[in-house]
């Protein structure tokens, strides 16, 4: 198994790039976030999934760690394969995409062309709460919802202000039963006033 490829960039379209490693031309599949990072540069530096078929060899080149390990989360969901994937990370960013899939919108991934409405529920339900890894292979976290990172980010808030962290997860909870599509600003209001 490969684990990236560091060279010149002999060619570049918005589906493949060829990468010239050692005197050898690598022929590499691509999404458009990759695309549009290596635009305007000579040389490459992709991380790879090598995917072995009975007629072929095929690599398929990441950008960043984290655009990788969102690729293999997705072929690993029954009825999306790697070109389906590819076409999911070209249509919309790692960010959306992850957040589409926490947030259990449907309608966001049924709008990817080859994505019906099953295989968009297949894939909030297979990878809803899974771990996705960061750059550099430490785990970072969950596809948590939004209203998760906004949690987080309130909570830590308010532990900043010198309020007791058992107390600040009860009153931020509550806030967020009550609604729980509110910006951080709007909760850590809400949360200080049961405080």
């Amino acid at each position: 198994m490969y684990e990236y490829i560091k060279g010149t960039l002999a060619e570049l379209t918005p589906t493949y790039a060829v990468v010239e490693a050692a005197g050898i031309g690598y022929f590499i599949s691509i999404s458009l976030q990759t695309y549009t990072q290596l635009s305007g540069s000579n040389a490459a530096h992709l991380y790879l999934h090598q995917q072995v078929r009975e007629d072929a060899h095929v690599l398929y080149g990441f950008a960043d760690t984290d655009e990788r390990e969102l690729f293999r989360m997705l072929i690993s969901v029954s009825g999306v394969g790697a070109a389906t994937a590819r076409i999911m990370l070209s249509s919309l960013s790692s960010g959306d995409l992850t957040t589409a899939i926490a947030s259990g919108d449907v309608n966001v991934l049924k709008s990817i062309k080859g994505i019906g409405l099953k295989t968009a529920e297949r894939i909030v339900v297979d990878l809803k709460g899974k771990s996705l890894k960061s750059s550099g292979g430490a785990a970072g976290g969950v596809i948590a919802s939004p209203a998760d990172s906004v949690r987080k980010e309130a909570t830590a808030a308010l532990l900043a202000l010198g309020f007791p962290k058992a107390t600040t997860e009860k009153a931020v909870d509550a806030v967020l039963k009550q609604n729980n599509r509110q910006s951080v600003e709007e909760l850590i209001r809400g949360a200080l006033q049961r405080l």
